[in-house]
Protein backbone atom coordinates (compact mmCIF):
# COMPACT_ATOMS: atom_id res chain seq x y z
CA UNK A 1 0.00 0.00 0.00
CA UNK A 2 2.91 2.38 0.65
CA UNK A 3 4.03 2.37 -2.97
CA UNK A 4 0.46 2.61 -4.19
CA UNK A 5 -0.26 5.82 -2.31
CA UNK A 6 3.07 7.29 -3.35
CA UNK A 7 2.04 6.71 -6.96
CA UNK A 8 -1.50 8.02 -6.52
CA UNK A 9 -0.55 11.16 -4.61
CA UNK A 10 2.78 12.22 -6.04
CA UNK A 11 4.05 15.78 -6.11
CA UNK A 12 1.37 18.31 -7.16
CA UNK A 13 1.55 19.38 -10.81
CA UNK A 14 1.11 23.09 -11.51
CA UNK A 15 -0.12 22.79 -15.10
CA UNK A 16 -3.78 21.65 -15.17
CA UNK A 17 -3.24 19.77 -18.44
CA UNK A 18 -0.30 17.89 -17.00
CA UNK A 19 -2.24 17.32 -13.77
CA UNK A 20 -4.97 15.60 -15.75
CA UNK A 21 -2.45 13.44 -17.61
CA UNK A 22 -0.71 12.57 -14.35
CA UNK A 23 -4.05 11.62 -12.82
CA UNK A 24 -4.81 9.30 -15.71
CA UNK A 25 -1.37 7.69 -15.48
CA UNK A 26 -1.79 7.27 -11.72
CA UNK A 27 -5.07 5.38 -11.97
CA UNK A 28 -4.88 2.12 -10.06
CA UNK A 29 -7.45 -0.60 -9.72
CA UNK A 30 -9.56 -0.31 -6.59
CA UNK A 31 -8.20 -2.71 -3.97
CA UNK A 32 -10.68 -2.23 -1.10
CA UNK A 33 -14.38 -2.74 -0.47
CA UNK A 34 -15.27 -0.21 2.20
CA UNK A 35 -14.08 3.22 3.31
CA UNK A 36 -14.84 4.08 6.92
CA UNK A 37 -13.86 6.55 9.63
CA UNK A 38 -12.26 5.78 12.99
CA UNK A 39 -11.69 8.23 15.85
CA UNK A 40 -8.09 8.29 17.02
CA UNK A 41 -6.34 10.67 19.43
CA UNK A 42 -8.86 13.45 19.00
CA UNK A 43 -8.94 13.22 15.20
CA UNK A 44 -10.87 11.17 12.66
CA UNK A 45 -8.93 8.89 10.34
CA UNK A 46 -10.06 7.41 7.03
CA UNK A 47 -9.60 3.65 6.73
CA UNK A 48 -9.94 1.30 3.78
CA UNK A 49 -11.09 -2.15 4.85
CA UNK A 50 -9.91 -1.27 8.34
CA UNK A 51 -6.43 -0.15 7.27
CA UNK A 52 -5.42 3.50 7.77
CA UNK A 53 -4.75 5.70 4.75
CA UNK A 54 -1.41 7.52 4.77
CA UNK A 55 -0.37 10.78 3.15
CA UNK A 56 2.60 10.89 0.74
CA UNK A 57 4.79 11.79 3.75
CA UNK A 58 3.47 8.66 5.52
CA UNK A 59 1.38 10.60 8.02
CA UNK A 60 -2.08 9.47 9.04
CA UNK A 61 -4.88 10.83 6.86
CA UNK A 62 -6.89 12.20 9.77
CA UNK A 63 -9.30 15.14 9.92
CA UNK A 64 -10.13 17.53 12.77
CA UNK A 65 -13.88 16.86 12.62
CA UNK A 66 -16.06 13.85 11.92
CA UNK A 67 -18.07 15.49 9.10
CA UNK A 68 -14.87 16.28 7.16
CA UNK A 69 -13.58 12.74 7.59
CA UNK A 70 -16.91 11.36 6.46
CA UNK A 71 -16.75 13.47 3.31
CA UNK A 72 -13.28 12.12 2.56
CA UNK A 73 -14.44 8.56 3.20
CA UNK A 74 -17.30 9.16 0.77
CA UNK A 75 -14.76 10.17 -1.88
CA UNK A 76 -13.00 6.83 -1.45
CA UNK A 77 -16.24 4.87 -1.28
CA UNK A 78 -17.45 6.50 -4.50
CA UNK A 79 -14.45 5.36 -6.54
CA UNK A 80 -15.23 2.94 -9.33
CA UNK A 81 -13.17 0.10 -10.68
CA UNK A 82 -10.13 2.37 -10.74
CA UNK A 83 -8.96 4.97 -8.21
CA UNK A 84 -8.98 8.38 -9.87
CA UNK A 85 -7.10 11.08 -7.93
CA UNK A 86 -9.13 13.76 -9.73
CA UNK A 87 -12.15 12.46 -7.82
CA UNK A 88 -10.39 12.75 -4.45
CA UNK A 89 -10.09 16.54 -4.09
CA UNK A 90 -10.67 16.66 -0.32
CA UNK A 91 -8.13 13.91 0.23
CA UNK A 92 -5.58 15.74 -1.92
CA UNK A 93 -6.17 18.97 0.02
CA UNK A 94 -5.85 17.10 3.32
CA UNK A 95 -2.56 15.61 2.14
CA UNK A 96 -1.23 19.11 1.44
CA UNK A 97 -2.40 20.47 4.79
CA UNK A 98 -1.06 17.57 6.84
CA UNK A 99 2.26 17.25 5.02
CA UNK A 100 3.01 20.91 4.28
CA UNK A 101 0.83 23.56 5.93
CA UNK A 102 1.05 22.16 9.48
CA UNK A 103 4.85 22.49 9.47
CA UNK A 104 5.07 25.74 7.49
CA UNK A 105 2.24 27.88 8.81
CA UNK A 106 4.16 31.16 8.69
CA UNK A 107 5.33 30.62 5.12
CA UNK A 108 1.86 29.71 3.86
CA UNK A 109 0.27 32.67 5.65
CA UNK A 110 2.91 34.97 4.15
CA UNK A 111 2.10 33.64 0.68
CA UNK A 112 -1.57 34.52 1.16
CA UNK A 113 -0.59 37.96 2.45
CA UNK A 114 1.52 38.61 -0.66
CA UNK A 115 -1.62 38.45 -2.78
CA UNK A 116 -3.05 41.38 -0.85
CA UNK A 117 -0.45 43.65 -2.40
CA UNK A 118 -1.68 42.97 -5.95
CA UNK A 119 -5.09 41.35 -5.58
CA UNK A 120 -7.17 40.55 -8.64
CA UNK A 121 -9.92 42.89 -7.48
CA UNK A 122 -7.69 45.98 -7.58
CA UNK A 123 -6.99 45.99 -11.32
CA UNK A 124 -9.88 47.02 -13.53
CA UNK A 125 -10.34 46.99 -17.28
CA UNK A 126 -10.36 50.30 -19.11
CA UNK A 127 -13.13 49.01 -21.39
CA UNK A 128 -15.46 48.01 -22.88
CA UNK A 129 -18.12 49.49 -20.65
CA UNK A 130 -20.00 46.21 -20.18
CA UNK A 131 -16.87 44.49 -18.86
CA UNK A 132 -16.12 47.43 -16.57
CA UNK A 133 -19.68 47.30 -15.27
CA UNK A 134 -19.45 43.55 -14.69
CA UNK A 135 -16.20 43.89 -12.74
CA UNK A 136 -17.75 46.63 -10.64
CA UNK A 137 -20.84 44.53 -9.97
CA UNK A 138 -18.90 41.39 -8.96
CA UNK A 139 -15.91 42.94 -7.21
CA UNK A 140 -17.10 46.13 -5.51
CA UNK A 141 -19.23 44.32 -2.88
CA UNK A 142 -16.14 42.44 -1.67
CA UNK A 143 -14.14 45.65 -1.43
CA UNK A 144 -17.09 47.26 0.38
CA UNK A 145 -17.03 44.40 2.91
CA UNK A 146 -13.30 44.96 3.49
CA UNK A 147 -13.87 48.65 4.12
CA UNK A 148 -17.08 48.47 6.13
CA UNK A 149 -16.26 45.43 8.27
CA UNK A 150 -12.53 45.95 8.71
CA UNK A 151 -11.72 49.55 7.82
CA UNK A 152 -9.56 48.48 4.88
CA UNK A 153 -9.79 50.90 1.97
CA UNK A 154 -7.84 49.75 -1.07
CA UNK A 155 -6.72 51.69 -4.14
CA UNK A 156 -8.00 50.67 -7.57
CA UNK A 157 -6.16 50.95 -10.86
CA UNK A 158 -6.91 50.54 -14.54
CA UNK A 159 -4.81 48.16 -16.56
CA UNK A 160 -1.88 46.19 -15.16
CA UNK A 161 0.40 48.94 -13.83
CA UNK A 162 1.23 48.11 -10.21
CA UNK A 163 -0.31 50.33 -7.57
CA UNK A 164 0.94 50.37 -3.97
CA UNK A 165 -1.76 49.61 -1.43
CA UNK A 166 -2.09 51.42 1.92
CA UNK A 167 -0.18 49.55 4.61
CA UNK A 168 -3.04 49.96 7.07
CA UNK A 169 -5.53 48.32 4.69
CA UNK A 170 -3.23 45.39 3.98
CA UNK A 171 -2.50 44.96 7.69
CA UNK A 172 -6.19 45.00 8.59
CA UNK A 173 -7.06 42.21 6.16
CA UNK A 174 -3.91 40.27 6.97
CA UNK A 175 -5.31 39.83 10.48
CA UNK A 176 -8.04 37.63 8.97
CA UNK A 177 -5.60 34.97 7.74
CA UNK A 178 -6.58 31.88 9.75
CA UNK A 179 -4.47 30.48 12.57
CA UNK A 180 -5.85 26.98 12.08
CA UNK A 181 -3.70 25.02 9.60
CA UNK A 182 -6.82 23.44 8.10
CA UNK A 183 -8.55 26.75 7.46
CA UNK A 184 -5.29 28.33 6.34
CA UNK A 185 -4.75 25.52 3.84
CA UNK A 186 -8.25 26.06 2.47
CA UNK A 187 -7.74 29.84 2.22
CA UNK A 188 -4.43 29.33 0.44
CA UNK A 189 -6.00 26.99 -2.13
CA UNK A 190 -8.85 29.42 -2.81
CA UNK A 191 -6.40 32.32 -3.06
CA UNK A 192 -4.28 30.57 -5.67
CA UNK A 193 -7.31 29.29 -7.60
CA UNK A 194 -8.96 32.71 -7.77
CA UNK A 195 -5.95 35.02 -7.75
CA UNK A 196 -7.54 36.89 -4.86
CA UNK A 197 -6.80 36.72 -1.16
CA UNK A 198 -9.76 39.06 -0.63
CA UNK A 199 -12.14 36.56 -2.19
CA UNK A 200 -10.66 33.75 -0.09
CA UNK A 201 -10.80 35.67 3.17
CA UNK A 202 -14.31 36.95 2.49
CA UNK A 203 -15.34 33.32 2.06
CA UNK A 204 -13.62 32.36 5.29
CA UNK A 205 -15.55 35.13 7.03
CA UNK A 206 -18.81 34.01 5.36
CA UNK A 207 -19.16 37.47 3.84
CA UNK A 208 -19.91 36.02 0.38
CA UNK A 209 -21.38 32.80 -0.94
CA UNK A 210 -19.22 30.23 -2.76
CA UNK A 211 -21.02 30.58 -6.10
CA UNK A 212 -20.69 34.37 -5.95
CA UNK A 213 -17.01 34.04 -5.12
CA UNK A 214 -16.44 31.65 -8.04
CA UNK A 215 -18.25 34.02 -10.40
CA UNK A 216 -16.19 36.97 -9.16
CA UNK A 217 -12.99 35.07 -9.79
CA UNK A 218 -13.97 34.40 -13.41
CA UNK A 219 -15.38 37.71 -14.58
CA UNK A 220 -12.68 38.19 -17.22
CA UNK A 221 -12.69 34.55 -18.27
CA UNK A 222 -16.46 34.55 -18.66
CA UNK A 223 -16.28 37.75 -20.69
CA UNK A 224 -13.71 36.27 -23.06
CA UNK A 225 -15.74 33.12 -23.45
CA UNK A 226 -18.83 35.13 -24.35
CA UNK A 227 -16.80 37.19 -26.80
CA UNK A 228 -14.77 34.44 -28.50
CA UNK A 229 -16.78 31.30 -27.83
CA UNK A 230 -16.42 28.21 -25.70
CA UNK A 231 -13.05 26.49 -25.34
CA UNK A 232 -13.71 22.89 -24.31
CA UNK A 233 -10.23 22.49 -22.88
CA UNK A 234 -10.60 25.60 -20.75
CA UNK A 235 -14.02 24.44 -19.57
CA UNK A 236 -12.58 21.08 -18.50
CA UNK A 237 -9.70 22.74 -16.62
CA UNK A 238 -12.13 25.07 -14.90
CA UNK A 239 -14.33 22.15 -13.84
CA UNK A 240 -11.28 20.47 -12.29
CA UNK A 241 -10.40 23.65 -10.43
CA UNK A 242 -13.97 23.90 -9.18
CA UNK A 243 -13.69 20.51 -7.46
CA UNK A 244 -10.58 21.78 -5.64
CA UNK A 245 -12.42 24.98 -4.75
CA UNK A 246 -15.40 23.04 -3.39
CA UNK A 247 -13.10 20.85 -1.28
CA UNK A 248 -11.60 24.00 0.25
CA UNK A 249 -15.09 25.35 0.91
CA UNK A 250 -15.92 22.13 2.77
CA UNK A 251 -12.88 22.64 4.98
CA UNK A 252 -13.88 26.25 5.73
CA UNK A 253 -17.39 25.09 6.55
CA UNK A 254 -16.48 22.11 8.72
CA UNK A 255 -13.02 22.70 10.21
CA UNK A 256 -12.73 24.43 13.60
CA UNK A 257 -11.50 28.02 13.74
CA UNK A 258 -9.11 27.30 16.61
CA UNK A 259 -5.57 26.25 15.79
Amino acid sequence: MVNLFDEIFGEPVADPNEATREAMRARRRRFYATATVRETEGAFAVELDGRPVRTPARRLLAFPTLPLAELAATEWQSQGEFIDPANLPLTRLANTIIDAVVDAHAEVAADVARYLASDLLFYRAEGPERLVARQNSEWDPILAWAQEAHGARFVLAQGVVFVTQPEAAVAAIRQLIPASPWRLGAVHVITTLTGSALIALALAEQAIKPDDAWAAAHVDENWNQELWGRDDGAVARRALRRTEFDAAISVLRLAPEAA
